[in-house]
């Protein structure tokens, strides 16, 4: 997989994750709040900037997060909320993100 699609691929399940926490906590329908907006926009700006994306799994499996504290805590929230969701909404994601966990504990 080339970088510029990882990069879109993982900014597509975050805002995946983003709007069904949204949708939710906040009980919002079709567009996610401001505040969601907001760490959605960190996100993917965070994502664009990584320079581990060649070789890193996932932001979770960092060495050095960008993610400021308060952005990580919420993100945090986000995917305790959402990850065990995601099979229900979008399993194909799910079992993605699993064999590419399982590749890189195993390397």
């Amino acid at each position: 997989m080339d970088i510029d699609k990882k990069r879109e691929n993982e900014k597509e399940i975050v805002k995946k994750m983003i709007e069904i926490y949204c949708c939710k906590k906040h009980h919002t329908s079709g567009e996610i709040c401001k505040s969601c907006d907001e760490l959605w926009r960190y996100a993917a700006r965070s994502t664009d900037r990584c320079p581990f994306m060649e070789t890193k799994s996932f932001c979770s499996n960092c060495k050095r997060p960008c993610y400021s504290e308060e952005m990580l805590k919420r993100m945090r929230e986000v995917m305790r909320y959402s990850g065990p969701r995601m099979l229900f909404y979008y399993p194909l994601e799910v079992i993605r993100h699993l064999l590419q966990s399982r590749k890189k504990f195993r390397r």
